[in-house]
């Protein structure tokens, strides 16, 4: 800051005149000068708040120390705008004073100019847009008879652990977040969060399951993005996303997932007894930015959380930033890490294509999605005798009996509305009732089911207004992509995805469906029967890595140049996930009024782990984030309930899904066992000083890029990126041979380990020493070699494991690609 304050005056001088042009846009601007996290000293009258990143420490925001220094540097900050800019000209959103030093403000392109030029200015980056990234789980993962009874049953299981939720807000209404049933929830002493009141019921959003409530939207509202009357200026859920994901990952335990009077069991979140802390800043129509983003990150760690959960990611990369791991999104994160935070993000929706990861540094978990053994499926009976699959969370029409089926577009009141697709039956009053009524309605799968402009529930509410006893819908073509998820519905309904067999039927119509010479339906002869879809067909195939998951490689820079890290982490549940809603929320147009929705992506996936890891965060209060981190890792599977390798939904040449092996690229280490992670035996353990020096270490980065957005010059390296200490071994570049190191910690009794390790043939693989015993808490090194056999032009995968005297085996990927030079 002394910078700043003895450069500034000769700059303002030549800047006063300077006339303001072009259309203004939000900017975050990064300072020189220390955060509270990592302030050790030096401006004149304020002393250290630096929080040690080898503790469990976190930021004393009740000290006089820090809010004393977080004063003086939004101080700073407001003297550096007014110096430089005339009132009126600009307007700052936020302060960013805890995880970074900087602001977001709104300018013009010629004052953001003029900052950038500015001594003590770091980085000035155009904000830019993030998005979501769109039960049966508990039992599925072990948790109610594996692990809630190891921390005193599911009604303590996350006690007084803090989860923070960056999303869309919350429906506190819900009962998956209700407290009229629980033991009261006293206070928690470390969280010093707020709860903002409804404005129009003057309510807390607060109830002790839910302990802050706060909302973030300064620079959607100044990029006009923001609509107060769909959107909520309140932490008041409009979207359905955020209720979704809290609930699965600290929801209550056992509540009746019901809809249209029938019930598909109950929901429960990974840590039932969690507390909620809500930072809104997802909005249902635009998503959100990231300005606003960092202002919610930043607080919830001043807050106090322990866990923050990321079901978001950004939409295109950063404009001003070439490296993947440097962008105040991710320096913001790897302060909160510093704090002690756990973070867990969604690794993204871009699968099954290779690079598409949008979750990308060493100090996030990065979550993948699977696919649980839960499948709905339906059948459709022709009157022919065939029998045709479909997907339909509904009841069958009466047993025994069939009915005729009748088409949309040779039902309609005027022919003339054949021109606004009326066969996707979204709008019952151009259909004629007389003719639907009794008989099962025939419609066709549009494009604007891929929009949201179209639904199943409509669909459904159009058969049902008509009289109906059924609905058909027909998938006859479709884009590659295309997912297709059940959709629970009062009425009997089934939708044909496949197009062959939509063919079949639509053949079988044509042909038992008399015509005239004008193409009018003379008489309706096709019939047909829908079957019970309400139950559940559990599959021992599972988990698969779901065909939407992003894949890696992880890359380092916007060249998508390949990093020497895995991404990503770990495996966990997001497909056909049961959880809360939002009634008004408008995220799937299915749910629209509904208090449960079940959805799919890796939005689902990542409040998986969260939960998860506050289960590990009760149990070890002391554990790093990094250490949860590798507990989850290295006890994961790679193997599903039916002990055959995990499996990963692809495309095959023809672009119809199809199953391959998994990689470390699709499921990182494996997909997680909640049970096995609470008792790891080892953790590989990093700190702050570990991530910096991956950073100072990765061939490419700038090092004064480093310097801008950690404050840290590169003082430590590690030799290699590969160095880095997590739980998995990437060498996207591997020339000859390559030795590098990890040092393992034990967190059990003592025990010896013995270590084997496997590859595939293009890549030797040697591990060193061949056993070691460690006392508890005590940490060895041990070696790995690859060695380049033959260049093969793909990347070789293997494993190194580290089987324990006392039963505790220990699993790490390993990913190399080798290369002549």
């Amino acid at each position: 800051m002394k910078n700043l304050e003895s450069n500034c005056s000769f700059t303002i001088l030549i800047l006063l005149g300077v006339l303001i042009l072009g259309k203004s846009e939000v900017y975050i601007v990064t300072l020189e000068g220390d955060p509270v996290i990592s302030y050790s000293g030096g401006v004149v009258g304020f002393e250290a708040t630096a929080v040690d990143s080898d503790s469990d420490e976190k930021i004393d925001v009740t000290s006089e120390l820090v809010i004393s220094y977080a004063r003086h540097l939004e101080k700073r900050h407001d003297m550096l705008l007014d110096m430089l800019f005339d009132q009126g000209t600009y307007k700052k959103l936020y302060s960013y004073r805890h995880l970074i030093n900087g602001f977001s403000v709104h300018i013009s392109p010629e004052q953001a100019e003029i900052l950038g030029r500015t001594r003590g200015v770091k980085s000035v980056d155009r904000d830019w847009k993030v998005r979501k990234l769109t039960t049966h789980t508990p039992q599925f993962l072990g948790l109610p008879t594996g692990v809630w009874p190891n921390g005193g049953g599911f009604d303590r299981a996350g006690e007084d652990i803090v989860i923070g939720f960056v999303d869309s807000g919350i429906y506190p209404h819900h009962p998956s977040f209700a407290t009229h049933d629980s033991d009261p929830y006293g206070p928690v002493a470390k969280y010093r969060g707020k709860c903002e009141v409804d404005p129009d019921t003057k309510r807390s959003f607060c109830n002790g399951k839910i302990i802050g409530a706060q909302h973030f939207v300064e620079a959607a509202k100044t990029a006009g993005a923001f609509n107060k009357d769909v959107d909520f200026d309140s932490p008041f859920d409009g979207d359905g996303h955020g209720s979704h994901t809290a609930s699965i990952a600290a929801g209550n335990n056992g509540i009746p997932v019901r809809m249209h009077g029938f019930e598909f069991g109950r929901a429960s979140g990974m840590a039932p007894r969690a507390r909620i802390a809500v930072y809104k800043a997802l909005y249902r129509l635009f998503g959100g930015f990231v300005a606003d983003v960092v202002a919610a990150i930043d607080q919830a760690v001043h807050d106090g959380v322990d866990i923050l959960n990321l079901s978001v990611g950004p939409n295109s990369p950063p404009a001003a930033t070439k490296t993947t791991f440097l962008n105040p999104f991710d320096a913001t994160l790897l302060a909160a890490v510093k704090a002690g935070v756990f973070v867990a993000q969604s690794a993204g929706n871009g699968g099954p294509f290779p690079k598409t990861l949008l979750s990308y540094s060493p100090w996030i978990t990065s979550v993948a999605a699977a696919v649980d053994d839960r499948r709905y499926k339906n059948h459709l009976t022709l009157g022919n005798g065939k029998i045709l699959a479909g997907i339909g969370l509904s009841p069958s029409t009466h047993a025994n009996r069939t009915f005729t089926l009748v088409a949309a577009n040779d039902v309609l009141l005027d022919s003339s509305n054949a021109k606004n697709s009326p066969f996707d039956c979204q709008r019952p009053e151009v259909l004629n009732k007389n003719l639907v009524q009794g008989n099962i309605l025939l419609c066709g799968y549009s494009f604007n089911f891929v929009t949201g402009t179209a639904s199943v529930k409509k669909v459904s509410q159009t058969a049902k207004s008509l009289g109906a006893v059924g609905f058909v819908l027909a998938v006859e073509n479709a884009s590659p992509g295309t997912k297709f998820d059940p959709v629970p519905v009062g009425l009997p309904g089934i939708l044909i995805t496949d197009v062959i067999k939509s063919t079949e039927l639509i053949d079988y119509y044509n042909i038992s469906t008399p015509r005239d010479w004008t193409g009018r339906v003379k008489s309706f002869k096709a019939v047909g029967s829908i079957g019970d879809g309400l139950k559940p067909i559990l599959h021992k195939s599972a988990p698969q890595v779901a065909l939407f998951s992003s894949r890696g490689p992880n890359i380092k820079d916007y060249s998508f140049q390949d990093a020497d890290l895995l991404k990503p982490d770990i495996l966990a549940p997001g497909s056909l996930i049961w959880a809360a809603w939002a009634p008004n929320g408008t995220d799937e147009p299915n749910y629209v009024g509904e208090g449960f929705a079940m959805i799919s992506g890796t939005s689902m996936a990542a409040p998986h782990i969260a939960g998860i890891a506050a289960l590990l965060k009760q149990k070890y209060p002391r554990w790093s984030p990094a250490a949860i981190k590798s507990a989850l890792m290295t006890t994961s599977n790679t193997l599903d309930r039916a002990e055959r390798p995990l499996q990963a939904q692809q495309y095959s040449g023809s672009e119809v899904m199809s199953l391959a092996p998994a990689t470390p690229f699709d499921c990182g280490s494996g997909h997680v066992d909640p049970r096995a992670a609470l008792d790891p035996g080892l953790i590989f353990d990093a700190g702050y000083q570990d991530y910096l020096g991956f950073l100072c270490t990765t061939p490419g980065i700038d090092r004064n890029e480093i310097k801008n957005y950690t404050n840290t010059p590169c003082n430590y390296t590690l030799g290699h990126p590969s160095n880095f200490n997590t739980p998995s071994i990437t060498i996207s570049h591997l020339v000859g041979t390559q030795t590098v190191t990890r040092t393992v910690t034990n967190v059990a009794e003592e025990e010896t380990y013995v270590i084997t390790a496997r590859m595939a043939p293009a890549v030797a693989i040697e591990t060193s020493p061949p056993a070691m015993t460690l006392r508890p808490g005590g940490s060895r090194k041990f070696s790995v070699t690859l060695s380049v056999r033959s260049v093969t032009g793909t990347y070789s995968f293997g494993e190194i494991r580290l089987k324990g005297s006392r039963g505790h085996k220990v699993r790490i990927p390993v990913v190399a690609m080798g290369y002549d030079r």
